[in-house]
């Protein structure tokens, strides 16, 4: 049975629009939300109880930024298909200082991948998926991303022949791992293995096409009940989903733009829904949608989340 949401969805108009705004974090000991413009080139941190928005601008493309456990002004960022330790006061224009820790699909054949979505796990593990530059997820071409784990300073390949890594998300209890490959139009379950860092068991848990959903999922969270909101890019929502019982769709929310990239769940009380969106008119748009690339936070929503995970290096 799919509930009716009564929730309140507002642009945050202070934070203006972007390309490609993708990989919200919120982060509860600052009680700031982060995110990138991954086309625009930018990593941006935004403070709600103060309206305050910083931002830095780079030469290559990040597609994340995830605090660091322990310190208050380091930061991973991904910045094409490196893995970047950055130091930075969260409020300054540039950067104190910037240094590459780890490359992912560091191989010839894989020399036209970048870094997508990215998270760290509950114990502070970094993982992150990859995807070409030339990806399509309408057609499922260029099935040359992975998905991999950062350890220890070791880059482990978990998935290979992916088109648009995305979405990751994991139990409460930390047996359980979900994933998104856009071009799938599927969000997969794993077994996940914590001590071991190995996954296994692959199995669908909701499929768009079954429930005739437009769009492909993109980026997901997960609430302290252990249900996925999961965006649903070129659908024009959130979708709620069941994770005890595959393909079952609890409800969703409308959200006023197309391409709906990102979510994550913050605000002091865990119970506010950020959402990215994209103004890049990706490939499949419905240019009679409207695609502006805002930011947008939902309440009202009867939820709570979970704090996000740092990464501990």
């Amino acid at each position: 049975m799919v509930l009716k949401m009564s929730p309140t969805v507002e642009e945050i108009a202070e934070l203006g629009t972007y390309l490609l705004a993708e990989g919200p974090h919120w982060d509860d000991e600052t009680q700031s939300l982060y995110f990138v413009d991954i086309v625009g080139r930018s990593v941006n941190k935004y403070v709600p109880s103060t309206k305050k928005h910083t931002q830095l601008k780079f030469d290559k493309n990040p597609s994340f930024i995830i605090p660091v456990k322990g310190y208050s002004d380091r930061f991973i960022v991904s910045l094409n298909k490196d893995i970047t330790l950055l130091t930075w006061d969260g409020v300054s224009s540039a950067p104190t200082k910037m240094e590459t820790i780890a490359t992912f699909d560091n191989t010839p054949e894989k020399s036209e991948n970048r870094l997508n979505d990215g998270k760290a796990d509950p114990l502070g593990n970094l993982w992150a998926g990859t995807m070409n530059m030339g990806s399509d997820h309408t057609t499922g071409t260029l099935v040359q991303g992975t998905l991999s784990s950062l350890s220890n300073k070791e880059v482990k390949e978990h998935v290979s022949n992916v088109c648009i890594s995305n979405g990751l998300a994991w139990s409460k209890d930390s047996k359980k791992f979900y994933y998104i490959d856009s071009a799938v139009r599927r969000v997969d379950q794993f077994d996940f293995d914590a001590k071991n860092l190995t996954l296994s068991n692959r199995q669908p848990l909701f499929t768009f096409e079954k429930h005739g959903i437009a769009g492909s999922p993109d980026g997901q969270t997960i609430d302290a009940e252990g249900n996925l909101w999961v965006a649903a890019c070129q659908g024009d929502k959130v979708l709620k989903i069941d994770t005890k019982t595959p393909e079952t769709l609890l409800g969703s929310v409308e959200i006023p733009d197309h391409q709906v990239t990102s979510v994550c769940i913050g605000g002091p009380e865990l119970n506010v829904l950020y959402v990215t969106t994209a103004n890049l008119k990706l490939p499949g748009a419905d240019e009679t949608k409207p695609i502006k690339g805002a930011i947008y936070k939902v309440t009202g929503l009867g939820m709570k989340g979970l704090p996000g995970d740092r990464v501990k290096l």
